[in-house]
């Protein structure tokens, strides 16, 4: 049960990662003429990280962004608020992660009372 636990959260900062690396990616490029902006649906890509989705999920560009006269449709606000969202999420997964390693640890400890 814990083995299935540690490759769930294995599982979800590997999708975190790949999200920020779009978002870097995104304010990067946000003067760039044409560049759209790209993210990945957590949901979806954790799904197939995991083997549930039949279909591999990778990065979609965003829907709905006011594009500039350079084509280009990166808002630094929305990337922001985007890349705060996957700290926090990041953060609390390598909490999670750490207090289950540390359960596995005490439970592997030899009991010192010997009951």
């Amino acid at each position: 049960m814990l083995t299935n636990t540690i490759e769930f959260y294995g599982a979800a900062l590997s999708v975190l990662d790949q999200r920020a690396t779009l978002i870097a990616d995104n304010i990067a490029n946000a003067d760039t003429p044409n560049y759209k902006a790209a993210d990945v649906s957590f949901d979806d890509a954790l799904r197939a990280q995991l083997g549930v989705a039949s279909a591999e999920a990778g990065p979609l560009y965003r829907q709905n962004g006011v594009v500039g006269l350079n084509g280009n449709d990166v808002s630094l606000d929305r990337e922001r608020l985007e890349a705060t969202e996957t700290g926090e999420r990041t953060e609390a997964t390598v909490s999670f992660l750490r207090q289950s390693t540390a359960d596995l640890i005490t439970a592997f400890r030899p009991n010192p009372s010997g009951i």
